[in-house]
């Protein structure tokens, strides 16, 4: 993480985003006190799945609790050299990107937005500008779902291809 005051606007690719209010768009990594906004963020990805279920408030809190810790730790000690960025507009949170770039490919590690930043096209204008900086290194980007996950079909309109199954998850590429 990288120390507070040091907000960058990086990744230059997403800059570009085609989007009326692209410009108040920055990007930052995260740190240490973001981690009640990530919190936030990673259980409003869940909260469809746990209505589901028969827990009560606490008993979910303290799921996506857990989760979340092994989750932030798996990302943080397996993608060493990744970018963890925090979406900001106008200085607000709302959304996270990270983003590994290796050598023979561009792996997006996870993207989340807030639920009511979602279905508004900014997703999808995030990975066309990430996908065409791929294109632009000649490089594939690759990419971990959950079959069940929404943004499933997003990946395929995108034109992501299954490269492997691995039971609730697909392994996709896009190759530009």
């Amino acid at each position: 993480m990288q120390e507070p005051g040091t907000e960058d606007q990086y990744p230059a690719s997403v800059r570009r985003t085609p989007l009326e209010w692209a410009d108040q768009l920055r990007f930052r990594p995260i740190q240490e006190q973001d981690e009640e906004f990530l919190f936030l963020l990673y259980a409003s990805t869940r909260a469809e799945e746990l209505a589901q279920t028969q827990w009560n408030d606490a008993q979910k809190a303290e799921f996506l609790r857990m989760q979340f810790q092994a989750q932030h730790r798996h990302y943080l000690s397996h993608f060493a050299g990744a970018e963890f960025l925090l979406i900001l507009r106008d200085a607000e949170p709302i959304g996270r990107l990270y983003v590994e770039r290796r050598p023979a490919e561009v792996r997006l590690i996870d993207i989340a937005l807030l639920p009511d930043w979602r279905s508004r096209g900014l997703g999808g204008a995030l990975m066309r500008d990430l996908m065409g900086d791929a294109r632009n290194q000649r490089l594939p980007v690759r990419l971990h779902v959950e079959k069940f996950n929404p943004a499933l079909r997003l990946y395929e309109r995108l034109g992501f291809r299954p490269l492997e199954d691995l039971g609730v998850h697909l392994l996709m590429e896009w190759n530009g």
